[in-house]
């Protein structure tokens, strides 16, 4: 590993506070995946206010760790991924579709997510689901519920090494997205992220949010709703105007709604 790299990482690992060691086992790959979930948050912010979301690595480690910005399912698997390649790891970065309102209604595939063989073992990991998606890397074994942060979740597996995410919730299981295990290429992340960040339907494209989850729940704060889970408790609290948004913004994410804004004005 060169200089130029090793330094990217260090800013990374501050980005993250993860002071681990970087072996290629199963032990960096969760706490990696742990600390990059819950130091970086999921935020679509400039989406809304439709500025150009670039996959490039420069760009990604410029918003996410030099400018200590969240981002969304391409930039944050992207650096992710970039993070654990660069380590040494064998990684296969995939798409998914993810389930909407309809439990049973697909999307196309619009979802990024990897899997991680370490020693003949997979892994899938997944550091930008904001809906309830995982904290730490779940094994790649359909059938087992597994468990971690007070949340259970579990792969099952059809054909063609189809897999199907599902979340724990009150005895049943809700789906979350479906995968194959077909590589996808630069392209293919480039195509799904100009519709996802673009597109009228897309619901990234509807509304402000920021969410991220913590030891013991999730904060997640919506134009209308701003929401605390912790444990079995949940708090909301009515959101009125950008304002209030802003300010919550700053209180739970630490993030400066009209610096955003300014950015994305001066594009």
């Amino acid at each position: 590993m060169d200089k130029e790299c090793r330094n990217l990482l260090d800013e990374y690992f501050n980005r993250v506070q993860y002071q681990g060691p970087a072996d290629i086992n199963e032990a960096t790959l969760r706490d990696l995946h742990c600390a990059h979930t819950l130091n970086i948050p999921f935020e679509n912010l400039d989406v809304f206010y439709q500025r150009t979301i670039h996959l490039d690595i420069p760009s990604l480690l410029a918003k996410l760790v030099t400018n200590r910005r969240g981002g969304y399912c391409f930039e944050m698997n992207g650096l992710f991924s970039f993070v654990l390649k660069s380590l040494g790891f064998e990684v296969t970065d995939l798409l998914a579709r993810v389930f909407s309102g309809d439990p049973q209604t697909l999307t196309a595939k619009t979802h990024q997510l990897s899997v991680i063989n370490i020693n003949g073992r997979k892994w899938m990991a997944d550091v930008g689901f904001g809906n309830d998606g995982i904290v730490a890397p779940i094994r790649l074994e359909p059938g087992t519920d597994q468990s971690h942060f007070n949340r259970t979740y579990r792969l099952t597996e059809g054909p063609d090494q189809c897999f199907l995410l599902q979340k724990k919730e009150e005895g049943t299981y809700r789906n979350l997205y479906l995968f194959t295990m077909e590589p996808c290429l630069p392209i293919d992340f480039l195509m799904s992220n100009h519709f996802t960040s673009t597109h009228p339907v897309s619901f990234f494209t509807q509304m402000k949010f920021c969410t991220t989850p913590t030891r013991q729940g999730r904060i997640t704060l919506t134009d209308r709703q701003l929401t605390i889970v912790n444990g079995d408790e949940i708090t909301q609290t009515e959101i009125n105007g950008d304002e209030v948004f802003g300010k919550m913004l700053s209180r739970h994410f630490g993030l400066d709604l009209q610096q955003i804004r300014g950015d994305a004005q001066g594009r």
